[in-house]
């Protein structure tokens, strides 16, 4: 029989077994309360409870960032996306945003979808649809009398971008903060010096360098850079209105040139820090689609 001394030692050595046994818990008892638990990073300990508001916001933020890999831009709007982006002055399914010179001549402008050369009379463009579509389009129909249209929207120093398509002989143009005219005509074909009637000149003030029309019934497109006038504090203008550039189809046919003032059959002749953008509407049979501007600032 062992010695009092050695019971001792013999329960000590039990009990120093049992506790490095891991503890079981009944079914009845339950487990440690998750709120208990506690999570170790470096030398400092949190239990989930101190951790659960930070889990939180990290969700919050992977949420948001993954709505916006999602959700499209045009969803979330064109700023959203790109602050530098156009503005995109028609919507492809009404005329919100523009104002008529004639309001009584409303019915002269439809939005359709698509328009062609007519097969019966070169000189007409036929409508086809009723638009809702980013490339519907602005559609000056085949009228007596028409009337121009300009944007309820002024801008300054811009960089403009717009598709047209005329019809045989047909006349219009694009004004610039509705007071300086860049020249639309089916000028296709034509040989020898150009005129300020032709297509791309800067009415009253300088004529295309080359011609860089297409065909009638084809959509063409100018690039236009346009640099506002410019007024001292008293309101006086002290510099001119520029085009400093304007590309027809893709060819540069005017670089750095002033316009003195307006150059006809503008708005208002009372220049201004800036202005609209207008439509010529009242000449003849013309279409428009992707009109896009996109403010800049021109030194």
């Amino acid at each position: 029989m062992a010695s009092t001394g050695e019971d001792a030692r013999a329960t000590s050595c039990a009990s120093a077994i049992s506790d490095r046994r891991p503890q079981k818990r009944s079914r009845a008892r339950g487990r440690v309360p998750r709120a208990s638990r506690l999570y170790r990073s470096g030398s400092r300990q949190y239990n989930s409870a101190m951790l659960k508001p930070t889990l939180l916001s990290c969700a919050a933020v992977m949420a948001a960032a993954l709505l916006l890999v999602l959700v499209p831009a045009a969803a979330r709007g064109a700023d959203a996306a790109d602050p530098a982006a156009p503005v995109v002055l028609f919507n492809g399914r009404d005329l919100s945003g523009w104002l008529f010179r004639n309001a009584a001549l409303k019915a002269s402008w439809k939005v359709v979808s698509e328009v062609k050369l007519s097969e019966s009379d070169p000189q007409q463009l036929v409508g086809i649809g009723e638009g809702g579509a980013d490339d519907a389009v602005l559609f000056r129909v085949p009228t007596d009398h028409g009337s121009d249209i300009y944007t309820r929207q002024e801008f300054g120093d811009c960089e403009l971008e717009i598709e047209f398509m005329v019809p045989r002989g047909s006349n219009s143009g694009v004004y610039l903060m509705g007071r300086y005219e860049l020249q639309i005509l089916d000028s296709y074909g034509k040989t020898g010096r150009l005129g300020m009637g032709d297509c791309g000149a800067i009415y009253s003030a300088s004529v295309p360098s080359t011609n860089a029309t297409r065909p009638p019934g084809q959509w063409q497109k100018f690039e236009v850079v346009f640099r506002a006038p410019r007024f001292d504090q008293s309101g006086r203008k002290i510099e001119n209105a520029r085009f400093v550039s304007v590309k027809l189809n893709g060819t540069v046919i005017q670089e750095n040139v002033q316009v003195k003032g307006p150059t006809g059959g503008e708005l208002s002749s009372t220049e201004r820090p800036t202005g609209p953008i207008l439509l010529q509407g009242d000449h003849g049979v013309v279409a428009f689609r992707n009109v896009r501007v996109r403010p800049v600032a021109i030194e």
